[in-house]
């Protein structure tokens, strides 16, 4: 299944957002990770980072799990992306705050490249949903919007720490 091609059904739909659920729960669970990996050993801006990273995504995750009920699906728990995540990344740590926030820069970006794909499907489909269209892309709007705004903060970031 692919965001680049127009989305034609509930289902469609239902599997598109959970994608955005488990995009969610990574970038949640990886800045959690890391946050407890460095264990203290970073400074007030980039805790303040990882700890605002982690919150915006479980506030997009819940948001997404709304709209994927009204649909009748469900929707993947965050336990089970936290020990996948766990299992594929618990061995390693970013060797420093580059990595780290070279890290969050990709996960921000990529979710931000997924939102805006799904919101040119969505507009580009003249399917009628069980969900009201404006309220959805209302609602991924905002949150492609909340990413780009962690895209510039970790750029911000970075640019001051060269």
């Amino acid at each position: 299944m692919s965001v680049g091609q127009q989305v034609t059904s509930d289902h469609q739909l239902a599997r598109l957002l959970q994608i955005g659920v488990v995009l969610e729960e990574v970038v949640e669970a990886r800045s959690t990770h890391h946050y407890r990996e460095l264990d203290g050993d970073f400074d007030d801006e980039i805790e303040a980072l990882l700890e605002h990273a982690a919150e915006e995504s479980a506030e997009h995750r819940e948001r997404l799990e709304d709209i994927i009920e009204e649909l009748d699906a469900e929707s993947v728990s965050y336990e089970e992306i936290e020990a996948l995540v766990e299992a594929q990344y618990g061995q390693t740590k970013p060797e420093d705050f580059d990595g780290l926030l070279y890290d969050q820069l990709c996960n921000e970006e990529t979710a931000y490249k997924f939102y805006d794909d799904l919101i040119g499907a969505v507009e580009g489909s003249d399917s009628r949903f069980s969900v009201d269209r404006d309220r959805l892309l209302a609602t991924l709007r905002e949150i492609r919007e909340e990413e780009a705004e962690g895209v510039e903060e970790v750029t911000d970031i970075m640019e001051r720490r060269v």
